[in-house]
C-alpha cells in the first residue's frame, strides 16, 4: 500500500475503529457485557456532529493540548448516564413509578468524571498509536448539554468529525471526535511508514478499518494497542470492612470513637478496582513500613478483568490463582483515599450483592 492509496477518509475511518475499540475495552470493565459497538461514521464537510444530540444529554470530554485544535466528546442519556454512574459505584436515587428522574447528583457526575477519565485516556492512548506519537490531552469535563446548538462554542470545531455509536446497557450513546488537519497528515505518514515495513503478499492488505468502521486488523496495530491500554492508570483499594449506623449517630461521632466493623482483624481484606471487587487477600506491613495485600484469590471479575487485559496470554487460570503481592500507598496516603472514596464513591458494586441498598435514614460505610 503506498501513500496514495491512503486517503484521509481511510484514515480516519481508521482512527475512529482504533479509538472505539479502546474505548469499548475500557467501558466493558464498567459494565460487564452490556456495551455494544456501532458503526464509525466520517462526517461530511460542513455537517454538525452535535446536530442530532438531544437537549439534556451529558458529555464528557477532552481537547488536545499538543498544539492542535480538536476534542472527543462522549455523549450519553441522562438514563444511560445514570446507568454508568451505578455501575461506577454512585448510588442511584429510587424514583416512583411514572414520575420524571431527577437531575444526575453530585456523586453521580464525580463517578462520570472518574469513568471519563479512564475512557478518555483509552482514547488518546489508541491516537497515539495510529499516529505513532504519544498524544496529550486535558482534563475531562462533564457538563449537561442544555442547548446541543451550542456545542461548538463549547467544544471548538476542526477540520473533520467521526461518529462512533455505542450501547450501553440499553443505552445510546455516542462519540464524537474532532479531527484537527494536522492528525490526517500524520495517520497518512505513519500508515504509509507501517506499510513499508512489510513484505511479502501482507504488503498490499493494509490494516484500515472495514467500510463501516467495526474492524481494525488484529496483529500488530491491536498488539500496540493492547500495550498503550495497559498503561492506563485505575484506581486500586483495599476494604477492611464495613458497618451501619443510624445517620444521626455517624454525625455525632467525636474524634477517636472507635467504630466496630463486621469483620475480624484477621480476616481477608478485599482488593477492589474501579468499584469491582477483584480479589480477597492477607493486609500485610512491608519491610519499608508501606502497606501490602498478599493476595490469595481472584474474584471473577477479577478473571474476567485479566481476561480483558490480555486476551493473548495462553498460560491457564490456575497458574494466574496463584499467590501474588500487591503493594499499597503508605498508610498517610491509605488514609486519604478512605476519605475519597466516603465522599465521592461507594465502592460497592454489582459484584457484591449481599449489601443490602440504605432505604432508611441510616448510613453506610467502608474502611479502604
Amino acid at each position: 500500500m503506498t501513500q496514495q492509496e491512503i486517503t484521509p477518509r481511510e484514515a480516519l475511518m481508521r482512527l475512529g475503529a482504533s479509538t472505539a475499540e479502546a474505548i469499548a475495552k475500557v467501558l466493558d470493565m464498567f459494565v460487564p457485557g452490556a456495551v455494544e459497538r456501532g458503526n464509525v461514521t466520517v462526517l461530511a464537510d460542513g455537517a454538525s456532529p452535535f446536530a442530532n444530540v438531544a437537549r439534556g444529554s451529558i458529555a464528557t470530554s477532552v481537547s488536545y493540548v499538543d498544539g492542535v485544535t480538536g476534542a472527543n466528546v462522549f455523549v450519553m442519556t441522562p438514563a444511560g448516564a445514570r446507568g454508568l454512574a451505578t455501575a461506577m459505584g454512585a448510588p442511584s436515587e429510587e424514583v416512583a413509578e411514572g414520575a420524571e428522574a431527577p437531575p444526575l447528583s453530585e456523586l453521580e457526575l464525580s463517578a462520570l468524571s472518574e469513568a471519563a477519565n479512564q475512557t478518555m485516556a483509552a482514547a488518546a492512548a489508541a491516537i497515539g498509536v495510529v499516529l505513532g506519537q504519544e498524544i496529550e490531552i486535558s482534563t475531562s469535563d462533564t457538563r449537561v448539554l442544555d442547548d446541543p446548538v451550542a456545542a461548538a462554542d463549547i467544544y471548538g470545531t476542526a477540520p473533520h468529525a467521526i461518529s462512533t455509536t455505542f450501547v450501553i446497557a440499553g443505552e445510546s450513546c455516542r462519540l464524537i471526535q474532532l479531527v484537527p488537519r494536522a492528525f490526517v497528515v500524520r495517520m497518512v505518514r505513519a500508515i504509509d511508514e507501517e506499510s513499508a515495513e512489510r513484505t511479502g503478499p501482507k504488503a498490499g492488505t493494509g490494516s484500515a478499518a472495514s467500510a463501516n468502521g467495526s474492524a481494525v486488523d488484529s496483529s500488530s496495530h491491536s498488539l500496540a494497542l493492547q500495550e498503550a491500554l495497559g498503561g492506563i492508570s485505575l484506581r486500586v483499594w483495599a476494604e477492611l470492612g464495613r458497618t451501619r449506623m443510624p445517620l444521626g449517630s455517624a454525625l455525632g461521632l467525636p474524634l477517636g470513637a472507635v467504630v466496630d466493623l463486621d469483620r475480624a482483624a484477621d480476616a481477608p481484606v478485599d482488593l477492589y478496582v474501579n468499584g469491582m471487587r477483584f480479589a480477597r487477600g492477607q493486609l500485610q506491613v512491608t519491610e519499608d513500613g508501606e502497606w501490602a495485600v498478599s493476595l490469595d484469590e481472584l474474584d471473577s471479575q477479577g478473571l474476567r478483568m485479566l481476561d480483558l487485559a490480555r486476551p493473548t496470554q495462553s498460560q491457564p487460570r490456575a497458574h494466574v490463582e496463584s499467590a501474588a503481592e500487591v503493594v499499597e500507598p503508605d498508610a498517610e496516603s491509605l488514609d486519604n483515599e478512605s476519605e475519597d472514596q466516603t465522599e465521592d464513591r461507594d465502592p460497592t458494586s454489582k459484584s457484591d450483592p449481599e449489601t443490602p441498598e440504605v432505604q432508611e435514614p441510616e448510613v453506610e460505610g467502608a474502611v479502604t
